[in-house]
C-alpha cells in the first residue's frame, strides 16, 4: 500500500512545493489560475502542475470554479455569487 501523502499520478510532487503554492494562495486573496496559467506562474511542466493542483483541491484546500480555473476553498465560498476569473 502507498503512503497517504503519495500522489496517484505518476509524478510525485515535493511536500514543500505544495507548501509554497499554498502560501501564495494564502498570500494573495483571490488568486485564480486557469492550470496553464499556474504553470507558467511556477515554472511547472502540465503534468506536475496538473498533479499539484489535484492534490490541493483532493485536500479540499483549493476548488475549481465553473470555467475550470482554481481558486482556494475557503475564499471561494465567502465570495461565490460574485467571484468571476478573467
Amino acid at each position: 500500500m502507498a503512503p497517504h501523502n503519495t500522489p496517484t499520478s505518476s509524478t510525485a510532487v515535493p511536500d514543500a512545493l505544495v507548501r509554497r503554492i499554498q502560501g501564495e494562495f494564502l498570500e494573495m486573496p483571490g488568486l485564480c489560475l486557469t492550470q496553464l496559467q499556474a504553470c507558467r506562474l511556477w515554472g511547472l511542466d502540465r503534468e506536475t502542475c496538473g498533479t499539484l493542483l489535484s492534490r490541493l483541491v483532493d485536500a479540499k484546500f483549493l476548488t475549481r470554479t465553473r470555467d475550470g480555473a482554481f481558486v482556494q476553498l475557503d475564499r471561494t465560498r465567502a465570495a461565490l455569487s460574485r467571484l468571476t476569473c478573467l
